[in-house]
């Protein structure tokens, strides 16, 4: 199931291990667990994959890979989860999630012209940084933590099924 599938994808623990820009990290890296699939490991890599997607912050997968860490759960897939913000969804996440903040905050939604200069993105953020935020972040825990659902159902469902199938072999 999926455990054969990311393992084919993921990278391999050694070479990230070796990797001499990474070596700042100590031995933090060399816990097998940054690098074990299991459902709780897995399941928990999506969350904070998916909580830091939505947060509006720069080097999301720092932020990502620290978590990952602290929690010790899969350190590949929380990092990857994190793209789901690229440059071409992002205007989109970030808008639904200030939408959702403004709306939980009763705050009328801002109408805006989009100009390049940097006053003009320092007055926007003014204006916007407390919905954007809360909206962020309730849409972060909502999607962290149905994919942590998620992958912890299927992957159970995916157990049961084997285990059947190997009974009634």
């Amino acid at each position: 199931m999926a455990r054969k599938f990311f393992k084919r994808y993921m990278p391999d623990p050694e070479k990230i291990k070796s990797n001499k820009s990474l070596r700042f990290m100590g031995t933090w890296l060399h816990d097998p667990n940054l690098f074990h699939l299991n459902r709780r490991s897995a399941s928990l890599a999506f969350f904070i994959g998916l909580f830091v997607a939505f947060l509006p912050i720069p080097s999301q997968m720092i932020v990502a890979a620290a978590l990952a860490i602290l929690v010790r759960c899969n350190l590949p897939i929380s990092v990857l989860l994190v793209w789901i913000t690229n440059p071409v969804t992002m205007p989109a996440i970030f808008y639904g999630a200030y939408k959702v903040g403004a709306i939980i905050l009763q705050v009328p939604t801002q109408d805006f012209a989009f100009e390049l200069s940097l006053e003009w993105l320092i007055e926007e953020i003014a204006k916007v940084w407390q919905p954007l935020l809360l909206g962020s972040v309730i849409c972060g825990v909502i999607s962290g933590t149905i994919g942590y659902v998620v992958v912890r159902a299927t992957w159970r469902f995916h157990v049961i099924t084997r285990w059947k199938n190997r009974k009634h072999r």
